[in-house]
C-alpha cells in the first residue's frame, strides 16, 4: 500500500522529512554524479557577503538560481554549483569598526591594522550558519562544503594575474582626478558603486552675484546646490553659442535702493530676476569669455597668488545648459569631473579647500574643521551679509550617498589607480549584445547605457580590508612593477615569508628588488575595489591560471547567471569588464535580472517603517515550497513582488493545495483497492481510455512541451502559471468528472484504467514541478515510485524532465473540451441568476453560436449541468426576446404631448413580434387614442432579455439557455438529490470511512411515496444497505437522533448509522 497520506495543507514537516532523506542519502552530491561527463550547463552563484543577515530578497535570488540548475540537470546536463563568499570590502570594515567602537581610519590605525584585519576575517562568518540554514532551507543547491572565498591566499593570486594581464595591456594608471568619495569612509568610489546609492533629496540651493571687474554695478548671476565649493571656485562658464543679456532691475538683494545690473542668459532672466527686470544689452555667450570677476571670498586668493596662475575669469563650454539656473556655471576644479577637465584646459590653479575627512581646510578661516554640508549655512550668511546673495530656494533632485555607510557623497579630487574602460568602450558594447538579457530591454537599456557612458574603473581603494593592490614602487628610481603571483613575489622579495598572507598589513612588510636599479620597492597603501573581487570569480573561483586550466575554460563563459535589478552597474558589470579585458569575450550568455521584494502593499521594506518581513518567520509557518511558488507564480521575475504571509499562503492553496488534494485521493481510493501500478505493466490501457483520460492526457503533453519550452527561455512564472491552469483543470474537471469510476466495488477495466492515468499524471506532474517545488516533487515521488517501479532512481531530482509525446496531443479534442468547459461556465451563470440549484434537473439546454460536439463530450455537458438534452440552434430567435421604451430624442418632436400616453403603449408591445415587424417592414404603427403614429427602429429603445421560460447567458458569439419550466417528475429528482447531498455531508460529519456501508432512517411524510420509488438510487449512491421510515426518534436506535434538514423548502429529518 501507498503511505497515508493527510490532506491538510502543512507541508512544513513533510519538507523537514525530505531534508533529512537529502541529507541521509547524499542526494544533491548524488545528482551531480548521475550526470557527470554529460555537457555541462556553466552557472555561475554571483557570492553574498555572509556578515548581514539574508532577507526576503536573497530567498528571491536563492529560489530562481536553483530552479534552472535543477531544471537543467533534469534536461541531462552537468550543472557545476559552486557557492562563494564575497568577503572584502567596507561593509565588512564598517560592521567591525561599530563592533569595535572606532570611528574612522584614525581610529582603526590606531587599534592596529593587523588586530582591524583578523577581525574583519572572523566577521564575514558572523551569520555564515544564518546563511547556510537558509540556503538549506529553501532547497537552494549548490556546493556549500567547498564554495571560493574572496579573501583566500589562491583567489587573491588569481586577482592578481588578471591585474597583472591588464597592466601588460596597458590599462591601469595612477592619475589625479575628480572622483566620487566617501568622506566618512574616507575612499573614492567607482562609479558602479556610486550607482547603487542614488536618493532623491530636497536641499538648499543659492542664486548668487559674483561683481564683475570692468563694469560698475554690474555682476554676473550664478546658480548652485553645493555652497561649500564656493571657496574653490576659481572660473565662471557660458555657453559660447547662448544668448545672454544685461538687465537693470531697481533694488539691491537686501531691498534697499539701488540699480544693479545681471548678466544672465536671455531664456533665464524673468525666471531668475523677475518680469520688471529690463534688459539693457544683448549679447552671445562667446562676447563675455575673457571678463574678469571678483571672488565671493577671500580665502584663495593668497594661494591662486602664489601658484602664479589665472583665476576668476569667464570661460566657455558646450556642457553649460539652459535647462535651469542662469546659463553661467561657477567651476571648482576640485570638485566635478566638467571642472576638473576645465581646469585642465584653462590652466587653473588647484585649490582644494576640504580635507579627506570632508571638513574644511585650514585656509577656509571661518569653517575650518567643519564638515562641508555644515558649513553651507555659514557661508551663505556670509553672502547674505555681504549683498551677493540673490536669494535661496529649495530644490529636489538626485544626489549620490554612499551605498555602504549612507554619507552624502562628494566630488573630490584624489590620487588613484584607474583602469582605463573607456579604451574598451566598443569591446563591451559589442560583448553586451551578444547576452541574452531577461527582460530583454535591460541589454540596450540599463545596462547598454552605462556602457555607452563607461568611464575609467576606480580601482583602488584607501582601505584596509580588500585585495592588496599588487603594484610596487622603487623608493629610488621609482619604477612600478605589478606582481601577478606569489612565486613570483617570493622570487623578486628577500623577505617574503613562505606562509605569507596577501593582505595588509603583512602583505606590506614584502619588499621587492627594483629590475631596473636593484633598490627597494615597496608596496603602494591601497586595496582594490571589492567589485572587481567579484567580478573576477568566474576564474579566481579555480585559482585559474595556476590550476584547472581546462576546466575552468569549459565553463567560461556562464549559460546563466541571475541577481536583482541593482547589480546591473555592480556584479554584471564587474563580471563584464573583468571578460572583456582578459578574455575579449562576454562573462555570461543569459542573464535573469530580478525586481526587488516589497511589502504587501508595494512598499520597500525599511527597518524605519517597520514593514520588513522575516522569511525565516514565513518559512517555518508556510514551507519553503510556498515561499519558492510564489516567487515563481505571482508576477515575472524582473518585476517587484509583493512579499507577505498572506501571498505565500495564497500561493500555496491555489496550486500545492489542489495538487496535494488530488494526490491524497488517488492515495486514499488506490490502497482501498490495493492498487499498484507495477501490477499493471501490460495492462491494455490504451484500448479502455475514455474521452477525458484522452483529453487530460493530451493536455498533460501539451503542459510537458510548454513547460519545457518556457524554462528553456527561462520564463519562469509562464511555465508556473501554465502548470497552475493544468493542475485545475485535473482537479476541477477531470478528476471530479472521474469520481465515480473509482468508487465501485470491484476492479474492472474502466477503474483500472482510471487508476493508470490518475496515477501517471500524478508522477509525470511531480517530474514538471521538481525544478520549482522540490519538496513536494519529492515527497510524491518517494510514496508513489520509489522502490515501487522498476529501475526508479532513489530521488525524483535524479530523474529525467519528462518528454511530450505528440502522438499523445489533440489538438481537436483539447479545443472542443475547451467549448465544454465553455458552455459549462455559461450554464452555470445561467442558474445562477434563475436561481436554479445545479442538483435540480432541467429538460434542456439550447446552444447558439458553436458546432455540434461528439455524444460523448455532449454528455458530459449534460451531467455536469443536469439537463436532459442538449440541442442546437442556429440563431437565437427562440431565446431572445425584447422590451421596449420610447426614444426621448425623436418621439418628443413628434409626439409632443401624446408621449406620455404612448410610453406604456410601447412598454407593453410583444417583443419578438414587434422586432420581427421593425426588420421586415421598417416600421411599425402606434395607435394613441385615435392617432396613428408611424415608428421606425431610431424611435424605440431596445434591450434583449430571455424569453419567458429560458435562463440565458453568452460570451461572444455563443449564447446557452436553460429550459426553466419544471415538470413533476423533474422536481422529484431534485428533491432525491437534495436527500442524497445531505446524507453525504453527514456521512463526513460523522467521520465515516469513503467504504462504510450504512443504515439510512428517513423521517416519515407526504414523500414517502416518491422516496419508494427512488430507493434504489438513493442507496447506491449514499452506500446505503436500507432504508427505514421512522415515525420520531423514538423508533431510531439508542443513542442515534434525526437531524433535520431544508430540502427546497421542505423540513425533513435523517439518521445515519454503519451497517
Amino acid at each position: 500500500m501507498y503511505k497515508k497520506v493527510n490532506s491538510d495543507l502543512n507541508f512544513v514537516p513533510r519538507e523537514e522529512a525530505i531534508l533529512a532523506f537529502w541529507r541521509e542519502h547524499d542526494i544533491f552530491e548524488k545528482s551531480m554524479e548521475n550526470r557527470e561527463g554529460q555537457p555541462i550547463y556553466s552557472f555561475y552563484d554571483g557570492p553574498p557577503t555572509a556578515n548581514g543577515m539574508p532577507h526576503a530578497g536573497h530567498v528571491l535570488t536563492r529560489v530562481i538560481k536553483d530552479l534552472i540548475p535543477r531544471y537543467r540537470t533534469m534536461k541531462g546536463y552537468y550543472v557545476p554549483r559552486k557557492a562563494g563568499w564575497d568577503t572584502h570590502g567596507l561593509p565588512v570594515e564598517l560592521e567591525v569598526e561599530k563592533r569595535l567602537g572606532l570611528d574612522g581610519k584614525e581610529q582603526i590605525e590606531a587599534y592596529g591594522v593587523e588586530a582591524f584585519i583578523k577581525e574583519c576575517k572572523q566577521s564575514v562568518w558572523k551569520y555564515k550558519a544564518e546563511w547556510e540554514e537558509m540556503s538549506e532551507r529553501i532547497g537552494f543547491w549548490a556546493d556549500m562544503e567547498h564554495p571560493y572565498v574572496t579573501y583566500e591566499n589562491d583567489y587573491i593570486e588569481s586577482v592578481w594575474w588578471s591585474l597583472k594581464e591588464i597592466w601588460n595591456k596597458d590599462l591601469i594608471y595612477k592619475g589625479h582626478k575628480v572622483v566620487p568619495y566617501c568622506p566618512r569612509c574616507g575612499t573614492s568610489l567607482s562609479s558602479h558603486e556610486v550607482a547603487q546609492g542614488y536618493k532623491d533629496i530636497t536641499e538648499r540651493s543659492v542664486y548668487v552675484r559674483f561683481r564683475a571687474k570692468d563694469a560698475p554695478d554690474t555682476y554676473f548671476a550664478v546658480w548652485t546646490t553645493t555652497p561649500w565649493t564656493l571657496p574653490s571656485n576659481l572660473a565662471l562658464c557660458v555657453n559660447a553659442e547662448e544668448d545672454y543679456v544685461l538687465c537693470e532691475t531697481d533694488h539691491e538683494p537686501d531691498g534697499s535702493a539701488g540699480r544693479p545690473k545681471y548678466i544672465i542668459a536671455k531664456a533665464l532672466y524673468k525666471a531668475v530676476l523677475g518680469e520688471d527686470a529690463r534688459v539693457l544689452e544683448t549679447y552671445r555667450g562667446s562676447e563675455l569669455v575673457g571678463r574678469e570677476y571678483e571672488p565671493l571670498y577671500p580665502y584663495a586668493v593668497d594661494s591662486i597668488r602664489q601658484s602664479g596662475k589665472r583665476a576668476y575669469f569667464v570661460i566657455s563650454d558646450p556642457y553649460v545648459t539652459l535647462t535651469d539656473g542662469t546659463g553661467i556655471v561657477h567651476i571648482a576644479p576640485a570638485f566635478g569631473e566638467d571642472d576638473a577637465r576645465l581646469g585642465r584646459a584653462h590652466n587653473l590653479p588647484l585649490i582644494q579647500f576640504v580635507a579627506p575627512d570632508g571638513t574644511m581646510t585650514e585656509e577656509v578661516t571661518d569653517f575650518a574643521g567643519v564638515f562641508v554640508k555644515d558649513a553651507d549655512q555659514g557661508l551663505v550668511d556670509i553672502l547674505k551679509k555681504e549683498n551677493l546673495l540673490l536669494f535661496e530656494t529649495e530644490t529636489e533632485h538626485t544626489y549620490p550617498f554612499c551605498w555602504r555607510c549612507d554619507t552624502p557623497l562628494i566630488y573630490y579630487a584624489r590620487t588613484a589607480w584607474f583602469i582605463e574602460m573607456t579604451k574598451l568602450r566598443d569591446e563591451l558594447l559589442e560583448n553586451n549584445a551578444k547576452i541574452n538579457w531577461i527582460p530583454p530591454h535591460i541589454g540596450p537599456g540599463r545596462f547598454g547605457n552605462f556602457l555607452e557612458n563607461v568611464i575609467d574603473w576606480c580601482l583602488s581603494r584607501e582601505r584596509y580590508w580588500g585585495t592588496p593592490l599588487p603594484v610596487w614602487e622603487c623608493e629610488s628610481c621609482h619604477k612600478q612593477h605589478v606582481v601577478g603571483s606569489i612565486e613570483e613575489l617570493k622570487a623578486m622579495s628577500h623577505d617574503c615569508p613562505d606562509d605569507i598572507e596577501l593582505h595588509k598589513p603583512m602583505i606590506d612588510r614584502v619588499h621587492l628588488t627594483c629590475p631596473e636599479c636593484s633598490g627597494v620597492m615597496t608596496r603602494v597603501p591601497e586595496v582594490i575595489d571589492g567589485w572587481y573581487d567579484s567580478g573576477a570569480m568566474p576564474f579566481a573561483q579555480y585559482h585559474y591560471p595556476f590550476e584547472n586550466k581546462a576546466l575552468f575554460e569549459s565553463r567560461m563563459p556562464a549559460d546563466f547567471i541571475s541577481e536583482a535589478i541593482d547589480q546591473t552597474r555592480g556584479w554584471f558589470y564587474s563580471l563584464h569588464a573583468i571578460s572583456s579585458l582578459l578574455f575579449s569575450k562576454e562573462a555570461f550568455e543569459t542573464c535573469l535580472v530580478l525586481g526587488h521584494v516589497l511589502d504587501k502593499d508595494g512598499v520597500k521594506m525599511s527597518k524605519h517603517l517597520g514593514n520588513i518581513v522575516e522569511p525565516g518567520k514565513i518559512l517555518d509557518q508556510e514551507g519553503a515550497d510556498a515561499m519558492r511558488w510564489m516567487f515563481c507564480s505571482g508576477s515575472q521575475p524582473w518585476l517587484s513582488a509583493r512579499f507577505s504571509e498572506d501571498s505565500v499562503n495564497e500561493a500555496k492553496r491555489r496550486f500545492m493545495g489542489t495538487f496535494w488534494n488530488t494526490y491524497a485521493f488517488f492515495v486514499l481510493y488506490a490502497n482501498i483497492d490495493n492498487f499498484q501500478r507495477s501490477d499493471y505493466e501490460h495492462f491494455p490501457v490504451e484500448e479502455y481510455k475514455t474521452v477525458m483520460d484522452r483529453w487530460i492526457e493530451s493536455r498533460l503533453h501539451s503542459l510537458i512541451r510548454e513547460v519545457d519550452e518556457r524554462l528553456d527561455h527561462c520564463d519562469i512564472t509562464t511555465a508556473a502559471r501554465a502548470l497552475e491552469t493544468f493542475v485545475e483543470d485535473l482537479s476541477n474537471w477531470y478528476v471530479r468528472r472521474s469520481r465515480e469510476r473509482y468508487w465501485g466495488p470491484d476492479m474492472e477495466t474502466d477503474k483500472i484504467t482510471a487508476y493508470i492515468v490518475l496515477h501517471d499524471i500524478l508522477v509525470t506532474m511531480a517530474y514538471l514541478v521538481a525544478p520549482f517545488t522540490p519538496f513536494m516533487a519529492e515527497t510524491v515521488y518517494q510514496n508513489l515510485v520509489a522502490n515501487r517501479l522498476a529501475d526508479a532512481p532513489e530521488s525524483i531530482h535524479m530523474c529525467d524532465f519528462p518528454v511530450f509525446d505528440t502522438g499523445k496531443i489533440d489538438t481537436d479534442l483539447e479545443r472542443d473540451m475547451d467549448r465544454v468547459l465553455e458552455w459549462v461556465s455559461l450554464g452555470r451563470a445561467a442558474r445562477n441568476n434563475a436561481q436554479l440549484k445545479i442538483r435540480q434537473p432541467l429538460s434542456e439546454m439550447i446552444v447558439v453560436g458553436s458546432e455540434p460536439l461528439s455524444e460523448e463530450l455532449a454528455s458530459l455537458v449534460r451531467d455536469e449541468l443536469n439537463v436532459k438534452a442538449l440541442s442546437f440552434e442556429g440563431d437565437d430567435r427562440r431565446l431572445i426576446d425584447f422590451t421596449f421604451k420610447p426614444q426621448l430624442r425623436t418621439l418628443g418632436r413628434v409626439m409632443g404631448g401624446d408621449l406620455p400616453k404612448a410610453r406604456p403603449l410601447i412598454e407593453a408591445l410583444p417583443g419578438r413580434k414587434t422586432m420581427d415587424a421593425l426588420d421586415a417592414q421598417g416600421k411599425i404603427e402606434l395607435d394613441v387614442e385615435g392617432t396613428l403614429y408611424s415608428l421606425t427602429a431610431e424611435d424605440l429603445l431596445a434591450e434583449e432579455v430571455p424569453m419567458t421560460g429560458f435562463a440565458v447567458e453568452g460570451t461572444g458569439d455563443v449564447k446557452v439557455a436553460l429550459v426553466t419550466e419544471l415538470t413533476e417528475s423533474l422536481i422529484e429528482e431534485g428533491l432525491v438529490r437534495e436527500i442524497v447531498s445531505k446524507v453525504q455531508t453527514m456521512r463526513r460529519a460523522h467521520d465515516f470511512e469513503v467504504t462504510d456501508r450504512i443504515t439510512l432512517f428517513i423521517k416519515r411524510d407526504e414523500r414517502e411515496a416518491v422516496l419508494d420509488r427512488y430507493a434504489d438510487a438513493i442507496m447506491t449512491d449514499v452506500l446505503a444497505d436500507q432504508i427505514i421510515f421512522f415515525d420520531d426518534n423514538n423508533a431510531l436506535p439508542a443513542g442515534v437522533s434525526g437531524e433535520k434538514w431544508d430540502i427546497n423548502g421542505h423540513e425533513m429529518a435523517f439518521a445515519v448509522v454503519v451497517s
